[in-house]
This record gives structure tokens, C-alpha cells and sequence, in this order.
């Protein structure tokens, strides 16, 4: 799905990897305009619940609390004075609310309360979209697997064939990486906190506002809001900030695998899957290049560093530092929207998905049949003893190479292997293992 952009906004002309996207949509400038006003109109309605303001206040905070009334351009500039954008937002605020209920705008409150809370919310949204996402890459990730639980394929280790394995296996492996990150995106989901402290964290302008029981007040604030209540304000205790910076940045590892394992597997000389459409060539028209796994690949790569910033921003001095919260901003928008991109590509990568088992087969066989070899070492040491099974296989290794011919072509030929079964031996797609037990066993996981 894709969102027209606003004007003003970061179109992601050189993002692909987010551009246009849900994630991309709910992380804007308009997105974090749309969360600053209504973190500030939750606080009046929570005071006004709890009789700490009037209803009238509340519902005029309400009224003026409307994205389209604010100039984005203009908070922006004045950004730079104050060093975040609540300040010129409260002061547009008040003065759109009215002389009679504009005191009761953002009373009690400090800038980092409503930054912080915004910043929730603006997770919040994009996270429900991601796992939305990883719900369509898990679907179709667990139909691929059942569908091909017996299609065999070489495993590849370093580079190189290894033994046998089945695609449906590889696509279980897929399947449980994303719902490993499901299940942390949903834990990070629900325990994403309001944040109130008021200037040092103390909440005591709140009291002296006439609030008795300041608990009472950031559950009904985080309540309004539909965000976790905090045990604590966390101004320099940024648990909820790290917490998200890890799960993003290990769903954007998950899908990373996936996809540069699709990038692997889709090349012309392999050509074991293909995306469903690929990309055009400016200068070659016989490519379609594999363009999803490609930016979900690059959206991989970048997000552990983004994760790095907002973890190193966990030393923060004092009651507010300077410098560390402010650092978080950035990198936490663009691991929201590469993570956010990156679902989306996931899912439509993995429901587009082509498999080519007809491929796979025939490149079991490009080892001239070594790729059993581990099974004959362990089938033929009771019969020929371990010695002399493995100087036998070796010999014969290599001159499946030096005389072209097939390993099963000169185990025949030795006189040791009369009433041996080598057609059973050496046929890779025999020699799987618990492949398909291990793809059962993983898809009975919901």
C-alpha cells in the first residue's frame, strides 16, 4: 500500500527501501505533528477526567488540536531557537485554544514529556503496520514450506555444496526468524510507556497545579493515549527507547536473511527462486533485477548502526541530558521506516515468491554425486572399514572430476560394493535427514 506524500515532506526519493510506504506515512513530519498535539490534548483530557480542569478546557484543546492548523515550515525554524519542536507548538497551541482555556495547554507538563510520549505514539503506528506485515511474510513463508517439504536442494556452507537439505526447510528456517521478530515487535508493542515527569522528573509542577495523586494521573494520561503507564519518568532512563531500537533492528536482520538468501538463490547461473516481478535495467532490458530482496537487504544493513546511536544514548547525564535525547530523534524515525519498508517488501517478496524445484534437483547433481559423500563414509565404514572407506572415497572423488563421470558410475565398478544398494546411496534427494520432521515441527509453531 502506498500514501501520497504531503507537501514539505521526505518523499524518499533516495530511500526505496521506505519510500512511499505505510511505515514512511506514519512517520513523517505530519505523522510526529499529528502525535505532539495529541499527546498535549490527552493531558488536558486526563486532567479534565480526574477534575483538575474543566471539560471545556479539554474539549477546546481538543478542537484546536488539528495538524492542519499548524504550519510545519514555521515550527520547524523556530525549532532551532529551543531545540525541539514542542516549544513553538505549545505557544501555537495556547493561542489557538483561546485566552479563556489556553493556560490549561501543556500545564504541568516539560517539552521531553510530549516529545517522548509523541515518539511512542509514533512507534506505536508504525508498529502495528510492520507486524501486519511480518503476519502476510509469516502466511505465506509457512505455505511455501508446507508446499515444498520434500523438494530437495543443496545445502551450501561457505559457498559450497555441503550435503542435501529441502527448500521446505529453508523456507521454515525463513518463517521462524520472522516470527521471532513478530513476537518481539508485539512485547515492544505493548509496553511502549507515556511519558510524564514533569521539568526533573519529580511531577511536582503537577501538584502544584492541585493534583493529588500524580500516579492517578500519568495512568489516566497513558490511558487516553493507549500507551503503557510508566512505574517511573524516563527522561534518562531510556529502557523503552532501547528495547524498540533492538527489535527493529533484529526484524530488519530477519528479513535481511531472507533476503539476501533470495539474492543467492535467484541468480541467473542458480536460479533456484525468483521474485515474482523484478526490477528493469536502465541499460540492459534482458534483466529483472531482484529489486525487493535488494532494498530489504540494504535496509539489513543500515539498521544496526541506527540501533547503535539510540543505544549509545543511553548515557544520559543528569535529569535531561544534552545531546543524548536529542540524538535519538533521527535515527529512531529512519529505523522505524527501514524496518517499516523492509516488512512491506518482505511480504510482498515472500507472496510472490517463484520456486523452481525442477532447478534444484539438477544442481544436486553438479558434484557428480559428492554431495552424498558424508552418507557413503558412514554407509561403507562397516562394510570396508573406516580407513579404507574414507581412502576409496577420496580416490573416487576425485576422479569423478579427472574422468567426468559420476561417484555412483565408480562405486560400481569395485568389487567390494556387489549387493550394495547405490542407486538408495547415492541419490541425494534420500539423504535429507529430519528435514521434512524439522519443517513439521516448526510449522506447528503459531
Amino acid at each position: 500500500m502506498t500514501f501520497a506524500s504531503p507537501p514539505y515532506a521526505d518523499t524518499g526519493l533516495l530511500s526505496p527501501e521506505w519510500g512511499l510506504s505505510g511505515a514512511a506515512h506514519e512517520t513523517g513530519d505530519h505523522a510526529y505533528l499529528r502525535a505532539l498535539l495529541d499527546a498535549e490534548a490527552a493531558l488536558t483530557r486526563a486532567q479534565a477526567t480526574l477534575g483538575l480542569a474543566p471539560a471545556e478546557a479539554a474539549a477546546a484543546v481538543d478542537e484546536a488540536a488539528v495538524p492542519a492548523g499548524f504550519g510545519l515550515r514555521s515550527l520547524a525554524a523556530r525549532t532551532l531557537t529551543g531545540g525541539n519542536p514542542v516549544i513553538p507548538l505549545v505557544a501555537d497551541l495556547t493561542t489557538a485554544v483561546g485566552e479563556e482555556y489556553g493556560p490549561y495547554v501543556h500545564r504541568g507538563a516539560t517539552s521531553q514529556d510530549i516529545m517522548d510520549t509523541a515518539t511512542m505514539l509514533v512507534a506505536a503506528r508504525t508498529l502495528d503496520l510492520i507486524l501486519a506485515d511480518l503476519v502476510r511474510t509469516e502466511r505465506a513463508l509457512a505455505g511455501l514450506a508446507a508446499e515444498h517439504r520434500d523438494t530437495p536442494m543443496p545445502g551450501r556452507t561457505l559457498t559450497q555444496h555441503a550435503v542435501p537439505t529441502t527448500f521446505g526447510l529453508k523456507a521454515a528456517g525463513w518463517r521462524s526468524l520472522v516470527l521471532d521478530a513478530r513476537d518481539r515487535i508485539t512485547g515492544v508493542r505493548g509496553s511502549l510507556p507515556a511519558q510524564l515527569g514533569g521539568a526533573a522528573g519529580t511531577l511536582a509542577a503537577f501538584q502544584a497545579y492541585g493534583t493529588q495523586d500524580t500516579r492517578a494521573l500519568t495512568e489516566t494520561y497513558a490511558s487516553e493515549l493507549g500507551l503503557a503507564a510508566p512505574l517511573l519518568p524516563w527522561h534518562t532512563l531510556r529502557t523503552p527507547v532501547a528495547d524498540l531500537a533492538g527489535a527493529l533492528a533484529f526484524t530488519a536482520g530477519a528479513l535481511g536473511k531472507i533476503a539476501v538468501d533470495v539474492l543467492t538463490l535467484s541468480r541467473t547461473e542458480i536460479a533456484e527462486v525468483g521474485e515474482g516481478s523484478g526490477g528493469g535495467s536502465s541499460a540492459m532490458p534482458h534483466k529483472a533485477n531482484p529489486v525487493r530482496s535488494t532494498l530489504i537487504a540494504a535496509a539489513a544493513r543500515r539498521a544496526p548502526q541506527l540501533a547503535a546511536t539510540l543505544y549509545g544514548s543511553m548515557a544520559a547525564e543528569d535529569e535531561r541530558p544534552a545531546g543524548a535525547w536529542h540524538a535519538e530523534w533521527s535515527p529512531l524515525r529512519d529505523l522505524l521506516r527501514l524496518t517499516g519498508g523492509a516488512a512491506s517488501h518482505a511480504a510482498d517478496l515472500t507472496e510472490g515468491l517463484s520456486v523452481h524445484p525442477e532447478a534444484m534437483r539438477e544442481h544436486l547433481g553438479l558434484t557428480h554425486g559428492l554431495i552424498v559423500s558424508e552418507r557413503l563414509s558412514a554407509a561403507l565404514a562397516p562394510v570396508l572399514g573406516r580407513a579404507r572407506a574414507k581412502a576409496l572415497l577420496t580416490d573416487l572423488a576425485r576422479r569423478t572430476y579427472a574422468e567426468g563421470r559420476t561417484l555412483a558410475e565408480l562405486l560400481a565398478e569395485e568389487p567390494d560394493m556387489k549387493g550394495i544398494d547405490l542407486d538408495g546411496l547415492t541419490d541425494p534427494a534420500h539423504y535429507t535427514g529430519s528435514a521434512g520432521d524439522l519443517t513439521d515441527r516448526a510449522l506447528e509453531r503459531r
